[in-house]
């Protein structure tokens, strides 16, 4: 039976550790929303059609036009996510009684912790027609890790991804009322993720894997009347073939370089602005092709020698080390959103949200305990002089219960929930020149 259970639970943990995304707390799938630090007050309502700052960049490159002479804009977003697990019933392996070790980790604490994403971007008008723009931001990324030796640690225990995007992009002016824009974008992806397989002899499990992607997005600006603005943003997928290596830290022989092809969604915003006297209101639809991510499978691109019970790592070059099932479905992101001119150098933010998730019950895993959430936020601009803005952001999300029940038949099941949610805290100063 020990034996059974070893190889029934070898795939199943080294899946898990490949194939899990660390656990974005701001956005659905793995993917981070907070990319300026005005936006999160409104929730990022009305992205692809706000033409406050600089960071429009990223959002739309068309509004560019919208934004005079130069301009640079640079944001920290303080995230602090919660994810914490309660049993529901696991059994064998996942249960922690004999014939299988106690659980001193638990219930593996919180897997959420601080962290702080930048992003800087920067505008120049060449002329009333042509504009040029640079956005620097982390679009996927943030780290879950639970305490070692809990209840799921030889599926899961640290995961970590962190994406760097360098996106130029250029707009012009069609005409009095619409303005077109496009952009390139160069990703670098840097995943490491962990799990503890003591229990199957094999130690520390590891996946250091990275590459660099390239992509593109276009948008569009139609001013409709003096006091409302559309905006469309298309951005495209990013595909990448990521390498690196494989690592058990107390069976060497199983060590070795793998790769597998990853590819992040499309997406497609339409966005409305409206002035009205001291109120300023906007709203958008966003959808994002999620369903591109249906499965992970990782090669190994060298040899490896026998490891573990029955020689389960005997790899050669080209063979497929394990294969991870996602099977996500597209998602939708409703957004609204008011500001509110206190004078003309303050103004109040409001916003409410709501994103679905990508996941699915059956296939939910502890390293991506991802649901719906709703978003609530609010914040402040202030103009501490002619040329500089202040913003400052907070948004709560209230994120759905992650039930997790993985079953492997042979070694039992996770069962459970994850308790959810996230809060942001955004900070960004615009200057103008």
């Amino acid at each position: 039976m020990a034996s059974t259970v070893r190889k029934l639970l070898i795939p199943l943990a080294v899946a898990t550790a490949l194939g899990g995304m660390a656990s974005s707390v701001v956005a659905g799938g793995f993917a981070i929303g907070t990319q300026s630090g005005s936006g999160t007050g409104n929730a990022f309502a009305g992205g692809a059609a706000a033409a406050d700052d600089a960071s429009v960049a990223w959002f739309n490159p068309a509004a560019m036009t919208l934004i005079p002479g130069k301009q640079i804009a640079g944001a920290l977003n303080v995230l602090k996510p919660s994810f914490k697990f309660e049993n529901r019933g696991s059994t064998a392996a996942f249960s922690c009684v004999s014939p299988f070790p106690a659980c001193p980790g638990g219930e593996g604490g919180d897997g959420g912790d601080w962290a702080v994403v930048p992003n800087a971007f920067f505008t120049m008008a060449f002329n009333p027609k042509l504009s040029f723009g640079l956005a620097l931001n982390a679009p996927f990324g943030l780290k879950t890790e639970y305490d070692a030796g809990w209840r799921g640690d030889f599926t899961a225990r640290k995961s970590e991804i962190k994406a760097v995007n360098i996106n130029p992009s250029i707009a012009y002016k069609v005409s009095d009322t619409v303005s077109i824009g496009a952009g390139v974008s160069v990703q670098q992806l840097e995943a490491e993720l962990t799990s503890n397989l003591a229990l199957l002899g094999l130690g520390l499990f590891t996946l250091n894997a990275d590459d660099i992607g390239y992509g593109f997005n276009v948008g569009a600006m139609i001013q409709a009347s003096p006091s409302t603005r559309i905006g469309a943003h298309y951005r495209s997928k990013i595909k990448y073939d990521l390498e690196g290596t494989v690592t058990f830290d107390t069976a060497a022989q199983g060590n070795g370089n793998v790769r597998a092809d990853l590819e992040v969604p499309d997406s497609f915003s339409l966005s409305i602005f409206h002035a009205e006297g001291n109120w300023e209101l906007m709203g958008d639809v966003t959808w994002t092709g999620w369903s591109s991510v249906q499965q992970l499978q990782v090669i190994r691109t060298s040899t490896a020698t026998t490891v573990g019970p029955g020689g389960l790592f005997q790899g050669a070059e080209g063979a497929t080390l394990t294969t991870l099932q996602f099977q996500w479905d597209d998602t939708w992101r409703y957004a609204i959103g008011a500001n509110y001119k206190l004078s003309s150098q303050t103004k109040l933010r409001f916003g409410f949200a709501f994103d679905e998730t990508p996941t699915k019950d059956a296939t939910r895993t502890a390293r991506l305990p991802d649901q719906n959430r709703t978003w609530v936020a609010l914040g402040v601009q202030f103009r501490p002089s002619k040329s500089g803005i202040l913003d400052l952001g907070y948004a709560h999300e209230f994120i759905q219960d992650a039930k997790i029940n993985n079953t492997v038949a042979g070694a039992g099941t996770l069962s459970g929930e994850f308790k959810n949610k996230a809060d942001i805290f955004s900070i960004q100063y615009s200057q103008s020149f």
